[in-house]
């Protein structure tokens, strides 16, 4: 559930009398190999939706419209198709920035057939995340279908594409999402920024299904060891001078320490946004707790039944309700009320303090402003909150040959041979080593061999590797 957490951010830090942060723009490398001309490395922002291929690459030939060229209406209507015919190189769709939302741009463009999609900046600025709708127009039911990886490139940058297809030049580029994770060993850190609030609609029933569906693979990967993942939750303070005021009194505990948007919006019924705070309190006691009896996988069991048992919609969001779940798992619950102590006294929290000091970006990672959000070897994970999605990107944070099994499964190993004639992966039980960095020119198989080299329609070396060979 995406909920615009930095604006409300904002709105705490005004009171106070400041509005600091910084949001970390992720991004990825775009190398432009025709013509002659462009070619070079540039940087592009990876899009907050759709599936980043993380670890791989993806080859493809720009295409700007004559007409659409916001890419806000179907191509549908005025006939135009991104398909790529047999043999053909995938289709980048080119689509200036402006009009309507980066998620309907993107989404046009995989219903016309787009491999890809490039939307060039309007302005000359540093890149942007691309980012989903703010909350009054997240319920589109198209957002959580877009699966083509999406790029915001400069306007200079964009300008000198159009420039070169006007005068009738092939632009190709290759899409590089390795270096987007870093993968310097055999374990993967990760960290789950999330929330217990299950009243926001669409999102939160997104992010509900995404702890379940992905359960069972972070569960495989904690039992073994593979890595290490830790949940957050964020709140905010209350200044000083508002600590006694209705709002502040009925979102935060520990005298405005600790606090939370009411769930509703609305003062006046439901859960308040303190509710929300212990119930956060207590899914981080938990982690703590099942993480000091080795079980940390545990949290996955309780994060979920509590979704199912303890909604707010049935008026089971309570203590009783999470302290059945709790039972259930076989955690000791007189720990977990120990861990959170007194919400009306006026003292810390160490659980929330130190939940309130990992928000701060250190390093490379920015600031942790929006919900849900997920940190992969301390870099924000780009694109759709899925299964499939997530585990790729996680795969590709170990570091190479080292990935477990779990990371050759069908859902990671995706054949792009078949899917927008974009590359493929195969299987190293297989003794065939992944290709992540495979342009292909038609629906092709890979078979193993002692070395090869695959060369273009135009003779330059593509790809090479000392195991495998594409048979065209």
């Amino acid at each position: 559930m995406r909920e615009k957490l930095g604006l409300l951010v904002c709105v705490w830090f005004v009171l106070w009398g400041s509005c600091v942060g910084r949001f970390v723009v992720e991004k990825n490398s775009l190398r432009v190999t025709s013509p002659e001309s462009l070619k070079d490395v540039y940087e592009c922002a990876i899009g907050n939706f759709g599936v980043p291929q993380y670890g791989g690459t993806m080859v493809g030939t720009v295409v700007y419209p004559k007409a659409n060229q916001k890419a806000c209406k179907s191509f549908e209507d005025v006939e135009i198709s991104f398909k790529s015919k047999p043999g053909g190189l995938p289709t980048f769709l080119l689509a200036d920035r402006g009009d309507c939302f980066f998620t309907l741009k993107a989404w046009n463009a995989q219903n016309a057939g787009a491999a890809a999609i490039l939307v060039a900046d309007d302005k000359i600025e540093p890149l942007i995340t691309m980012d989903t709708p703010e909350e009054e127009n997240a319920h589109a039911d198209y957002l959580q279908n877009i699966t083509i990886p999406s790029a915001l490139i400069s306007k200079s940058f964009g300008d000198s594409i159009k420039n070169a297809l006007s005068k009738g030049d092939m632009v190709n580029i290759n899409l590089d999402w390795r270096e987007s994770l870093p993968h310097p060993d055999e374990r993967v850190e990760y960290e789950f920024w999330t929330n217990s609030n299950d009243e926001c609609g669409a999102k939160c029933e997104s992010q509900i299904e995404f702890v379940k569906n992905f359960k069972g693979a972070a569960q495989i990967f904690e039992r073994k060891g593979y890595t290490q993942f830790t949940p957050h939750y964020i709140t905010w303070y209350c200044p000083d001078a508002f600590i006694l005021s209705k709002q502040c009194k009925s979102q935060c505990i520990n005298h405005g320490r600790y606090c939370a948007p009411d769930p509703e919006q609305d003062f006046s019924r439901g859960y308040d946004g303190k509710d929300v705070v212990v119930q956060n309190l207590r899914q981080a006691c938990f982690f703590k707790v099942a993480n000091e009896s080795g079980k940390p996988w545990l949290w996955w069991d309780y994060v979920t039944d509590f979704a199912i048992r303890c909604p707010m919609k049935d008026k089971k969001y309570t203590k009783e309700c999470a302290d059945q779940v709790i039972l259930s798992l076989g955690v000791d619950v007189k720990k977990i009320d120990q861990c959170i102590g007194d919400p009306e006294a006026d003292v810390d929290n160490p659980v929330l303090k130190a939940e309130q000091d990992a928000q701060i970006g250190k390093g490379s990672r920015g600031d942790v402003t929006i919900l849900p959000t997920l940190v992969i070897n301390n870099r924000q994970y780009r694109g759709k909150l899925d299964k499939g999605a997530v585990l790729k990107a996680i795969c590709a944070g170990f570091q190479e040959t080292t990935e477990p099994t779990i990371c050759l499964s069908d859902e990671v190993e995706t054949n792009e041979c078949l899917e927008n004639n974009g590359g493929c992966w195969q299987d190293k039980a297989a003794n065939i080593t992944a290709c992540k960095v495979l342009l292909c020119l038609l629906p092709v198989a890979c078979y193993a061999f002692s070395a090869c080299l695959l060369l273009g329609f135009n003779g330059s070396l593509l790809w090479c590797s000392s195991d495998l060979i594409i048979l065209l």
